[in-house]
C-alpha cells in the first residue's frame, strides 16, 4: 500500500495511538490502559501528567515562553545552581536534546585543548555498542554502521574501541587524544554496564595524559539508576557530563555539565542555542528536581528496583527458553532474550505493557520512577500472561 502520510518515513508506528496519560498509565482512543515501561525511552521520569510538573508549566506558559539567550532567564540560573550543587560540575550549558548536549560536550573537550594551544588534539575515544545521538557528530561517535550509511564521509576524530577493553584504550591514547566518551551503562546498546575498575582506569588515564573524560548520562541521569547520576555508583567523576531525557520529565531539554577547568574555554561566540534554556523548559526541569531531590525519593527507586528484579528473576526461572540474563541498575533494567526481542515487545504490548527493544537482543524496562508496588504487581501479572502464551507457541 502506498504511504500517503506527509511525515518522513523514518518511523513505523504500531497500534495503538495514545490519547492520554496518567502516572504510570497510557490510554488509547478505545480507553484501553497500558502500563508504560518505556517512559518515552526513559524520559517521563515522573510519569504522565504529574500535577507538580503540569502546574509549573501552566504558570510559566501564562507569563513568558521565550526570549532566547540574548537575555537572562531567572529559572536558568536556579536550575544550573541546583545541578552543580548536586554533582561534580561547576558550569552548565542548556540544550534542547541529548544529542545537542553531546555536541556541546564534544566541542567543549576539543576547545579546551585548542585554548591551550594543542590544536591537533581532537580525537575522541568511544566504545562499540554505544549510542550518543543522531547528529553527524554523534553518529560518528557511536560508530554504528547502520546509522552512518548514506550520509557521506564519517565525521573525523572519533575512534571506536571494544567494550571494556583496557588494553585497547591504553594503546589508542596518543598525542591527538582529546577525550574519552562513555556511557556508564549503555542503554541502546543492551543495558551493558562498565565496571567500576574500568571507569577508574579511564579516570587515571585521563589525569595522566590531560584527556577530558566525558560521561553520556542522557539515559542514566536524574535518578534512573537509583542514584541521581550513574557515575555515583563507582565514585569516578567525569570532567563533562551530558544530560537530557529524565531531566525534563517529558519536556524537551538537555544539559551539558562541566568542571570550571574545562568550561573556562567556552567564551562568547564559541557555542550557542536559540531555544536552549528557555523559560518553559527551566520551569519544568526545576519542578522535576523538586521531586527527585526530596528525601526518600532515591530510596523509593531502589526499593522498586529490588521488587522488579525479583519479578524478572522469576521470569528467568520460569521461562528459560525465552530469557537468559537480567541487566541494569535502578529502574533501568533489561532482559536478554533467547527469541527476537521484537516478539517479546509485541506480546507485552498486546498484554498491556510497553517496553523498549535494545541492542544485543535485550528488552528495556524503564518505568516512571514514581511507580508503586501495586503497579509493579499488576505489571508482573500482565507480563506473566504474555510469557505463558509465548512459551506455549
Amino acid at each position: 500500500m502506498e504511504n500517503t502520510s506527509n511525515l518522513f518515513g523514518t518511523y513505523v508506528y504500531p497500534e495503538p495511538q495514545f490519547v492520554r496519560g496518567a502516572g504510570v498509565l497510557l490510554f488509547d482512543a478505545e480507553g484501553r490502559d497500558f502500563l508504560d515501561f518505556s517512559s518515552g525511552i526513559a524520559v517521563n521520569s515522573l510519569g504522565h501528567a504529574h500535577p507538580h510538573l503540569v502546574n509549573a508549566l501552566k504558570q510559566q506558559a501564562e507569563n513568558l515562553w521565550h526570549t532566547s539567550n540574548l537575555f537572562a532567564v531567572p529559572g536558568r540560573e536556579v536550575l544550573a545552581d541546583r545541578l552543580c550543587q548536586n554533582s561534580f560540575a561547576d558550569k552548565v550549558f542548556f540544550t534542547n536534546s541529548g544529542a545537542e548536549a553531546l555536541e556541546c560536550a564534544i566541542k567543549t573537550a576539543r576547545h579546551y585543548h585548542f585554548d591551550k594551544g594543542d590544536v591537533e588534539k581532537i580525537n575522541i575515544l568511544t566504545f562499540e555498542g554505544a549510542f550518543h545521538g543522531r547528529t553527524l557528530a554523534t553518529i560518528a561517535a557511536g560508530g554504528n554502521q547502520q546509522y552512518l550509511e548514506g550520509f557521506g564521509p564519517k565525521s573525523q576524530g572519533f575512534i571506536q574501541l571494544p567494550f571494556g577493553d583496557m588494553d585497547a584504550v591504553d594503546a589508542a591514547v596518543d598525542e591527538f587524544t582529546a577525550g574519552i566518551l562513555i556511557e556508564p551503562i549503555m542503554g541502546e546498546g543492551g543495558i551493558r554496564e562498565h565496571s567500576s575498575e574500568f571507569l577508574r582506569h579511564l579516570r587515571q588515564l585521563c589525569d595522566e595524559h590531560d584527556i577530558v573524560l566525558i560521561y553520556d548520562e542522557v539515559q542514566t541521569g536524574i535518578a534512573r539508576t537509583g542514584k541521581l547520576f550513574a557515575y555515583q555508583w563507582s565514585g569516578v567523576e567525569p570532567d563533562i557530563m551530558a544530560l537530557a531525557k529524565g531531566l525534563g520529565g517529558g519536556f524537551p531539554m538537555g544539559a551539558c555539565l562541566a568542571r570550571e577547568t574545562v568550561a573556562v574555554s567556552m567564551v562568547p561566540g564559541t557555542h550557542g542555542s536559540t531555544f536552549g534554556g528557555n523559560p518553559l523548559a527551566m520551569a519544568v526541569a526545576n519542578a522535576v528536581l523538586d521531586i527527585v531531590l526530596e528525601d526518600g525519593f532515591l530510596d523509593h527507586v531502589g526499593k522498586m528496583s529490588g521488587r522488579l528484579k525479583q519479578y524478572l528473576a522469576e521470569f528467568l526461572d520460569s521461562y528459560p527458553d525465552l530469557f537468559e540474563e537480567i541487566r541494569g541498575e535502578g529502574l533501568l533494567l533489561g532482559l536478554k532474550c533467547k527469541i527476537p526481542n521484537s516478539e517479546i515487545a509485541v506480546a507485552l504490548r498486546e498484554a498491556g505493557v510497553l517496553v523498549v527493544p535494545a541492542g544485543d537482543n535485550v528488552i528495556r524496562l524503564l518505568p516512571p520512577l514514581i511507580i508503586s508496588e501495586d503497579e509493579l504487581g499488576e505489571t508482573h501479572q500482565r507480563m506473566d500472561r504474555a510469557f505463558v502464551l509465548l512459551a506455549g507457541k
